[in-house]
């Protein structure tokens, strides 16, 4: 299915909006990269390597895996081989808030209104 850019940006609004208007957390932009990299991508994950991936400073990454960590959704873990280096890693409910928020993505995409809702408490740590 080819997507204008129009229909794109519609199909993330729609998403996005189910998501507000549930009870899960509001995730920034980078929040949210953070922890489907995090989620989707090979490990092990450290605070330098995803500052590299996306592109930002590595207080910034901090930053986001604060609030990612008070919200449950990674752990820090620290690695036995460098005591200086911490690893990253997903937690349950954090996969739990992005397999609600794909269904949400999912039902924008099949024309649905997506009134789901990503099965996560809300945190003013967000």
């Amino acid at each position: 299915m080819q997507l204008s850019e129009r229909d794109g940006l519609e199909l993330w609004r729609k998403a996005v909006t189910a998501s507000v208007r549930s009870d899960a957390p509001d995730l920034t932009a980078r929040q949210q990269a953070v922890l489907m990299s995090v989620a989707l991508m090979p490990g092990p994950h450290t605070v330098r390597g995803l500052a590299e991936h996306l592109g930002v400073a590595k207080p910034a990454i901090t930053r986001a895996l604060d609030a990612l960590e008070r919200l449950n959704f990674i752990r820090r873990l620290p690695d036995d081989s460098d005591l200086r280096s911490i690893f990253i890693e997903r937690t349950p409910d954090g996969m739990t808030y992005l397999r609600a928020f794909a269904r949400l993505v999912l039902a924008a995409a099949s024309g649905e209104e997506a009134g789901g809702k990503p099965s996560a408490k809300r945190s003013n740590a967000a």
